[in-house]
């Protein structure tokens, strides 16, 4: 119900997620633009700087353009899948179909952890409250978005563990077979159990256990014992 609160850890969530939108693409992609980094960087700024969730929603959207605009350069020339923009509900073309699949485990994973450290993942800071909609939960994964889900997607395609026959065309869109989604879970769980240095506490701990020490870090935004929410940016 505090909109100068929620607006706050917003931002540092949306900030965050193009910081590690930005660190994905300077690593993967080799022809990326110079231009491509410095307006991510740009965006990253604004986003910490909004002043209205109404603001925050169209740089998240314009960062989501560029960030997606150059996906398709993180995949190996060679394979057989390509990207061209996001699209869903239903998904269109493979790509699409392993990121909107990855990106609802993410989701559930991290309600499931925002209910261990007792938060309701129902009542979020960005994503409104809506009937059913885990709200919190999807504001959490943000920062996840790029680190666990599009690199999971990016690593199945290049390494060539999913191929044409885990998709099944329907009339409307793309799906996946069991197999490809039995493939898509086990690339998620060697991401999620990869273990990372946290930027803050400088222990390293598997992406799994850095979901629920940003819980816990939002817990202390909550009872006031820091000011601001610290996402977590990999370099």
């Amino acid at each position: 119900m505090d909109r100068k609160r929620s607006l706050s850890i917003a931002r540092a969530v949306v900030a965050g997620k193009i910081k590690n939108c930005r660190t994905l693409i300077r690593r993967n992609d080799s022809g990326q633009p110079k231009q491509v980094l410095e307006t991510l960087d740009k965006l990253s700024g604004d986003a910490k700087n909004a002043s209205s969730t109404e603001k925050l929603l169209g740089i998240e959207g314009a960062a989501a353009e560029v960030y997606f605009g150059r996906l398709n350069g993180l995949l190996k020339s060679e394979n057989e899948f390509s990207f061209e923009n996001r699209n869903r509900r239903p998904p269109k073309d493979p790509v699409n179909a392993v990121l909107s699949y990855l990106y609802a485990v993410l989701a559930k994973e991290m309600f499931v952890t925002l209910l261990a450290v007792g938060f309701d993942p129902y009542l979020g800071f960005y994503h409104r409250p809506r009937y059913g909609r885990p709200a919190l939960a999807l504001d959490m994964m943000e920062e996840f978005r790029p680190l666990i889900a599009d690199s999971t997607a990016i690593m199945l395609f290049n390494n060539e563990e999913l191929k044409g026959k885990d998709f099944i065309k329907t009339g409307i869109g793309i799906s996946m077979s069991h197999q490809a989604k039995k493939k898509v879970v086990g690339g998620y769980e060697r991401r999620i159990t990869t273990e990372v240095t946290h930027p803050i506490f400088g222990y390293k701990v598997s992406y799994r256990r850095i979901f629920e020490v940003q819980a816990r870090l939002l817990s202390r935004v909550m009872f006031g014992e820091i000011r601001e929410y610290p996402a977590f940016v990999t370099r």
